[in-house]
């Protein structure tokens, strides 16, 4: 072990999690472990400073006496500073032992995350169809287009 190695072997890291309305963690952690869309990461005292976007999953943390501790959260931002300050803002977020319970709900947020996101696309898809049907409407030629202007033409009663 390096001489840097030993020194941050000693080191903790302050760990925040919070939410718009509460503070849900303020621990002192030995490792943390998250979740970004490139994959699962870790992070040791020392770890360089650095700020990522957090996927839908369960922040893992070990304490001193090397137990796990987790939150489950909704997304949020992870930011990394100084090496010992780790602060994790997200919009939703629950604290518990119980690791299949917390994967479970974030299962549940991420699906309810997909069908919002089936539905603003069928709703997208529907209003791009109706404007074109409305627009195909007024192009058409029949008995119920839209009466064009007529041609231009010399102004009547005007002087030119």
């Amino acid at each position: 072990m390096s001489p840097a190695d030993a020194a941050a072997a000693g080191r903790r890291l302050d760990l925040v999690i919070t939410t718009p309305t509460a503070i849900l963690v303020h621990a002192a952690a030995t490792s943390v472990r998250a979740e970004d869309d490139s994959g699962g990461f870790g992070i040791l005292p020392g770890h360089t400073d650095f700020i990522t976007v957090l996927s839908p999953s369960v922040v893992r943390w070990r304490t001193a006496g090397g137990d796990w501790h987790f939150c489950a959260h909704g997304g949020g931002v992870m930011r990394v500073e100084d090496g010992a300050r780790v602060a994790i803002a997200c919009r939703t977020g629950s604290v518990g032992d119980d690791l299949a319970t917390l994967e479970a709900e974030v299962a549940a947020l991420r699906a309810a995350a997909l069908e919002a996101a089936r539905k603003a696309r069928v709703e997208e898809t529907r209003l791009h169809a109706r404007a074109v049907r409305q627009m195909m409407r007024y192009l058409r030629p029949g008995p119920d287009a839209m009466a064009h202007p007529p041609a231009p033409g010399p102004v009547r009663g005007g002087t030119s």
